[in-house]
């Protein structure tokens, strides 16, 4: 079947199946490889993504569910403001080690700070919590998140 989405402000047709998970349509069929395949159950938070400015797991949302939906992948999440922001902060504090779940991260984090300009500690641990570091950065996710909002 053939779906339009919505992804980093421009159309884009796909043909496929109505329950390809996003992330597969992401890499597979734009060739957009910026959004990693973690663990393929939601779990890890290497796949997210925005859906209308939410965090989602594009591992787990089926295309068939997007809709008219706006899709922002990391790709383009330095487009915003708050985005080229937490990109910036990644780099001051050195946050990436392998650098495999830091488009999630980023991309968690850049939702988190939309909604949220001046998180609080629990609200940074809560927002982030579904994302996993393999190479335990959180403290220098935790400082970057810190300085893109204006708190550091």
């Amino acid at each position: 079947m053939s779906y339009v989405l919505n992804i980093n402000g421009k159309p884009q047709t796909v043909d496929v199946d109505g329950d390809t998970p996003l992330l597969w349509v992401l890499r597979d069929v734009l060739h957009m490889t910026g959004t990693k395949f973690g663990c393929g159950m939601a779990l890890c938070g290497a796949c997210t993504v925005h859906l209308n400015g939410q965090p989602i797991r594009s591992c787990s949302t089926p295309v068939e569910s997007i809709g008219k939906g706006k899709i922002t992948t990391i790709e383009a999440i330095s487009n915003t403001a708050v985005g080229k922001r937490v990109q910036q902060a990644w780099v001051a504090h050195d946050v990436p080690q392998c650098g495999y779940c830091q488009s999630g991260q980023i991309m968690s984090a850049t939702a988190l700070l939309a909604s949220n300009p001046k998180p609080s500690d629990e609200d940074i641990e809560n927002a982030m919590s579904g994302n996993i570091c393999r190479c335990g950065t959180y403290s220098r996710i935790r400082a970057a998140i810190k300085t893109a909002s204006g708190a550091a």
